[in-house]
């Protein structure tokens, strides 16, 4: 037979771990120095740029 499971404690941490997923998210987003963004601002671009001059004339 299947093991009981209480669904309000079950449901709790599924919360609790999306709030700590998105902890981890909005502190590699928001937890850099002005500079760090910048660099990370600029690689993010040159990518997109070399990226669309890869992409053919159809």
């Amino acid at each position: 037979m299947a093991e009981v499971i209480n669904l309000r404690l079950a449901r709790k941490a599924k919360d609790r771990a999306e709030k700590t997923r998105q902890a981890a998210a909005n502190r590699a987003k928001f937890g850099q120095a002005k500079a760090e963004r910048k660099v990370r601002q600029a690689e993010e671009e040159r990518a997109a740029r070399e990226l669309d001059g890869k992409k053919r004339d159809t």
